[in-house]
Parts: structure tokens; C-alpha cells; sequence
């Protein structure tokens, strides 16, 4: 697949995404994607005062909180208290405020909102993908990869609503694509340095960006491509200053409004969340072995879709479907990584290494969070969508390769189209996949009878 093919490609991905993201930010009952409450309540407290809000004891009433999601949040249950999400850091809220004062605090285009910066999300999928090789393969699997990402259906109905992952997961994808151009140590740091600070005031799964920044910087000292004391010097400043002085910024605003040490907030959060489940009161209810099979699950189903405040599950033979699928992604990630990294050059380790590094630190605070939470959802693997993507879609070449040499196809030209279609089709079908999930299951689970 050429450059220009690739492109076009990506823009019809971008638009068939939001044909269907404009479909689930339409459809889906007002504050029935989680926590949208809480993060317009943020937004709304911005535009109305021009400060921040404070997170207080009462913003998270966990009694409340179950009442309105299961009575669907009737018109006459206010959701004014809900304001658990008043602890985030405020750059998605500060840039979504204009929006509300615009249109008068109309919940649809804020949700639309979120749904083009996932857009954005998108593309940077696909440029990041595309740094990682300069192989005429990397065109069909970038796109793939974009693919991949704009159509999961829980990705789709979280960024058709109003939340900060949106704004969280663009500066990642921007971070890494950053990341991987940096590896030859022939750019400055300065940009990369600077979409960290952002990342650093819009969410703390972005913080992703700086021990990954980091291990790139390892590669390349390993590699010898960091030249003197003084360039490594200004690169590091470039680097890590920026997310540094946004950090002390927030960190310092908090601790003289939460007290110290709590910079992060955490200590006010977690005092607020009080009522929220616990994995520990799991535990001693149900044991070790059932809690671990309902993680499992519970984030298997999420990741791929369960809707609304994780009350709306698809029907199983779906899930098992996506089980398959999955099972096969993988084990063609697998067998290709097995066969085919040794034949990698350095620089091409080196950002599979990295990419591989984003992951394992996203499922790293994804495990940490569930040690006191009992938070089993798999949007929060979504911060490492651009590596997961990309792994998914190898696996999808690998499947393409053994098809194409059962069918033994000799014709470069007919092995080319047969490989595009293979690994493109799957992608199609996730698609439709998001359409019927949103009209199977999202629109009649959660309309008000």
C-alpha cells in the first residue's frame, strides 16, 4: 500500500468513526457513560466560576450514586452533587468550558467534544505506528492499527461521552509518536517535553509519558547515541523540565488546598470514595479465586463493551466471538514476534521495546489501582491502545501470511490485495459491530420506559 493510499485510508476510518461516534453521543441517554456526571459538574463549576473546584467530603454518595444509575437517571434526580471527579487535574475541564458557555451547557456538544479528540487519537495511532519502521508493510499495518482503535465499541462509547480520557489518550499517542521519533537522538526535545507538562494537567494515567520518556533515553545511551555531557544535559532539561514545572504548578496547588503531602490529591480522593467497593471487602466475601475469575471477565467484557455504568453486558455469544478473536490476535502477535524480531534492525527493537514498556506501565497502575479499588474495567488499558493496536494488527498480518500461503498465491500483485482485504475486513466487521451494539443493547437497556 503506498503513502497516498494510506492516507485516504486513514481519513475514511476518521470519518466512518465519527458517523458512528456522532450516532452513540446522540443516542446514549445523558449521563449514561461513567462518571460523565461528575466530569460535566467539573466542567460546569469552571465555566460558571472561573476557578477550580475543591473536592469536599459528600461529592461521591455512593447510595445516590446506585440510585440514579438504576433508576436510570430520571429527570427528577438531580445530578448536581455528583462531583467525585473534582480532584483531576484541570486542562480538559479549562478547554471544554467555552463549549458549555457556548451552547448554554447542552450535554451534546460537549460530548461531541470528546468524540473529535479521539479523532485525534486516530491519527496519531497511525503516525506512531508508521515511526516504528520504514518497512512499505508499515502503511497496511499503521492503517490496520488505526483501525483497530477507532473501532473497539467501549473505546467508541467512552469517547462519545463527557470525560477526560479523551484529552488523556490524544497526548499519549502524540507522547509516543514523539517517543519513537526521538529514538535516533537527531531532534530536540522541546515538543516531547511539552505534551508531557499537558499530560501531566489533564490526567495522571498520562504520567505514562515520563518513565517511557525515560527508557528511551536508556535505549540510546545503551545504543551510543547520546554524544556529550553538555547535549544530554539540555535534552533532559528539554525533556523533563517542562512536565516539571506544569507538576509543581498542580502539585503545589494542591498541597496547600488538600494539605501535605497530598499533591496528587489521592489522600483527599480516597477519603470521599470512602463507600466505594473495596477489593479487600471482596476478598473476605467471596475469596481470592472467584475475585481474580471476576477481574478477569469483567475486564475482558469491558474492554471490549459493557455499557452504560457497566450494567449493559452484550450477549455472550458476542463475548465469546470476541474471545476468539482475541485468542487469535494474539497467538499471531506471538508467532510473529517469535519469528520475525530477530530479524528486526536495533532502532526497530528499540521502539518495539519502548512501545512494549507503555504497556506494561498502564497494566502496571491498571493492577495497582485494583489492590484498593475494585475498579475491574478495561477502559483503563485504553492509555496503551497505540501499542495494543499495533500488536493486534501484526497478529492480524500474521493470519493474513498463513492464508495467503494455503491459498498459494503467486502474484505479488494478487498477494497484496488478498493481505489488505484479510487484515482490513476484520476491522469492518468491528465496526458494524459498534452500530449493533449501540442499537441491540445500549438504546434498550437504557431508554426510560
Amino acid at each position: 500500500m503506498n503513502n497516498r493510499m494510506s492516507w485516504l485510508g486513514l481519513g475514511t476510518i476518521v470519518v466512518v468513526y465519527l458517523v458512528i461516534g456522532t450516532l452513540y453521543a446522540v443516542n446514549t441517554p445523558a449521563w449514561q457513560v461513567p462518571d460523565e456526571p461528575a466530569h460535566y459538574n467539573y466542567i460546569r463549576y469552571v465555566a460558571q466560576t472561573g476557578a477550580l473546584p475543591v473536592l469536599q467530603v459528600g461529592d461521591y454518595d455512593q447510595a445516590y450514586l446506585s440510585r440514579l444509575t438504576s433508576e436510570k437517571f430520571p429527570p427528577g434526580l438531580p445530578i448536581d452533587s455528583v462531583r467525585y471527579e473534582s480532584w483531576q487535574p484541570p486542562l480538559y475541564y479549562v478547554l471544554a468550558a467555552p463549549l458549555f458557555l457556548l451552547f448554554g451547557g447542552a450535554l451534546l456538544p460537549l460530548r461531541l467534544f470528546s468524540l473529535a479528540l479521539g479523532a485525534g487519537v486516530i491519527v496519531f495511532t497511525f503516525v506512531a505506528a508508521r515511526e516504528i519502521s520504514s518497512h512499505p508493510r508499515m502503511n497496511l499495518l499503521a492503517l490496520a492499527a488505526a483501525g483497530f482503535t477507532a473501532f473497539i465499541p467501549q473505546h467508541v462509547a467512552m469517547l462519545a461521552g463527557v470525560n477526560n480520557d479523551s484529552l488523556s489518550e490524544l497526548l499519549i499517542a502524540i507522547g509516543l509518536w514523539l517517543v519513537l521519533r526521538e529514538l535516533p537522538m537527531r531532534r530536540g526535545g522541546w515538543a516531547l517535553g511539552i505534551v508531557m507538562a499537558l499530560g501531566v494537567l489533564t490526567k495522571s494515567l498520562a504520567y505514562v509519558l515520563i518513565p517511557v520518556t525515560a527508557g528511551m533515553l536508556f535505549l540510546c545511551w545503551r545504543r551510543g547515541r547520546l554524544s556529550s555531557g553538555a547535549l544530554t544535559f539540555w535534552r533532559l532539561v528539554a525533556l523533563f523540565g517542562p512536565p516539571l514545572l506544569a507538576g509543581l504548578v498542580w502539585w503545589g496547588r494542591n498541597a496547600v488546598v488538600y494539605g501535605w503531602p497530598d499533591v496528587m490529591a489521592t489522600l483527599r480522593h480516597n477519603l470521599v470514595v470512602a463507600d466505594q467497593p473495596r477489593t479487600s471487602q471482596w476478598l473476605a466475601a467471596f475469596g481470592v479465586a472467584e475475585v481474580a475469575r471476576r477481574f478477569v471477565v469483567t475486564t475482558f467484557q469491558s474492554f471490549w463493551g459493557q455499557f452504560g455504568w457497566m450494567g449493559v453486558v452484550m450477549d455472550q455469544r458476542v463475548y465469546a466471538a470476541l474471545l476468539v478473536y482475541s485468542a487469535a490476535l494474539a497467538l499471531g502477535a506471538a508467532w510473529a514476534a517469535w519469528r520475525h524480531y530477530r530479524d528486526l534492525v536495533p532502532f526497530e527493537r528499540d521502539g518495539a521495546k519502548i512501545l512494549a514498556l507503555s504497556v506494561f506501565v498502564t497494566l502496571a497502575l491498571y493492577l495497582y489501582y485494583n489492590l484498593t479499588f475494585v475498579q475491574h474495567q478495561g477502559r483503563y488499558l485504553f492509555p496503551a491502545l497505540v501499542p495494543i493496536s499495533l500488536a493486534a494488527v501484526v497478529g492480524l498480518w500474521q493470519w493474513s501470511a498463513w492464508i495467503i500461503r494455503a491459498l498459494r498465491l503467486k502474484t505479488p500483485g494478487h498477494q497484496a490485495a488478498t493481505e489488505a482485504v484479510l487484515m482490513l475486513a476484520p476491522l469492518g466487521l468491528m465496526a458494524l459491530l459498534d452500530v449493533f451494539a449501540l442499537y441491540r443493547f445500549i438504546i434498550p437497556s437504557l431508554a426510560h420506559a
